[in-house]
């Protein structure tokens, strides 16, 4: 239940929507975390502004601005226009407020779902993206930005600690600074039978200042996909690690929808390095319909007690976890409508419902 609008003014297109449907369904699955008088806060929706030629030369400007019950994002990219071969350039500036489930939320449930830590990440960003022309199945991203994370409670106030009294950020006060540059490579090829996709990310802290962070984290994505007759099997391996400072925040999270399902948010674990397998298999059982049974795994590989503060522990995550489940797909031309049915190694079961749209 909401209300969709798209509205051209010149070149320009300004696209509203807005969701009322949680309303109906908030009190079961995902409670407000701040109580507000505000109607506006019971909203949820997307304000998305696009103009083809900023200039009249074709650079492209975009803003975003994504609302959810407890997090918002405004992203602002500036586009030059691309030539063949030459890298395309973009200037983005960013504004986020989460919630910090993954490291700082509580596992409950027997660890199928996380409840709030009462720690929130606001996070400005200013860079600038440099897309390389793909050669044969290569892309690749090099990226410089700014960040200014601070740390938040409930309430919007800053902190600097935990509910236990632990440190949030890296340099123990308010806020942590940093600049970092980033390097990300993706390697896709497919056909009627098969496909292969890679993905390696490098982010490297750059010491302009002595009290900006300093590190390299590292990640990678693997996924093959191979059909079997009228079924096809996917299956994927993600890992990563980090060295030199860091701050909580910063730790790979295992558990939740896209990592383990049957755990909450983060509620395998959170450490320095981490490795999860996923594999699923689809058979079609009618022309819309597809049935799934799946199975996830991940580890933190022992990292959890280097991340400082060791939240992971005094939360009780255990660290490894697996998922088994089944799920159903139903594809349509608004996209594709997915339901999972997951049970994780504490017998607790979760379901979960997701929507891809056709053009994400």
């Amino acid at each position: 239940m909401g209300a969709q609008k798209s509205i051209h003014a010149g070149k320009a297109k300004i696209d509203f929507n807005v969701d009322l449907s949680h309303k109906l369904c908030s009190a079961l699955l995902l409670p407000p975390l701040r109580n507000s008088s505000n109607p506006f806060s019971q909203i949820i929706g997307r304000l998305s502004i696009k103009h083809p030629s900023l200039f009249g030369r074709s650079e492209k400007l975009d803003v975003l601005w994504d609302k959810g019950l407890n997090d918002s994002n405004i992203l602002i990219a500036f586009r030059r226009p691309k030539l063949e071969w030459l890298s395309q350039q973009s200037f983005v500036m960013q504004h986020s407020i989460t919630p910090e489930i993954a490291v700082h939320g509580l596992p409950v449930d027997h660890f199928s779902h996380s409840g709030s830590g009462g720690v929130n990440l606001c996070r400005l960003s200013v860079g600038v993206d440099h897309n390389e022309p793909a050669t044969s199945h290569w892309s690749s991203t090099t990226s410089i930005k700014f960040e200014h994370v601070r740390p938040v409670n409930n309430d919007g106030r800053s902190i600097s600690r935990d509910l236990d009294g632990f440190p949030i950020t890296c340099s123990g006060g308010s806020h942590d600074n940093m600049v970092v540059l980033k390097q990300e490579s993706q390697y896709a090829i497919a056909n009627d039978n098969s496909f292969t996709r890679l993905n390696f990310q490098m982010e490297q802290g750059l010491p302009l200042l002595s009290k900006w962070l300093i590190f390299n984290r590292f990640k990678f994505i693997t996924s093959k996909g191979v059909k079997l007759g009228p079924a096809f099997l996917v299956s994927s391996l993600t890992g990563g690690s980090i060295v030199g400072d860091m701050a909580p925040y910063q730790a790979f999270t295992i558990g939740g929808l896209g990592s383990v399902r049957g755990y909450g948010e983060g509620a395998v674990g959170s450490g320095r390095s981490c490795l999860v397998a996923n594999s699923e298999f689809t058979i079609p059982l009618t022309k819309e319909l597809e049935g799934a049974v799946f199975m996830d795994c991940g580890t933190d590989l022992g990292s959890a007690r280097h991340v400082p503060g060791n939240p992971a522990l005094r939360h009780g995550k255990p660290g490894f976890g697996v998922g088994l489940g089944y799920g159903i797909r139903f594809n349509s031309q608004l996209g594709q409508l997915r339901v999972d049915y997951a049970i994780n190694a504490f017998q607790r079961k979760t379901i979960y419902f997701g929507i891809n749209s056709v053009g994400s």
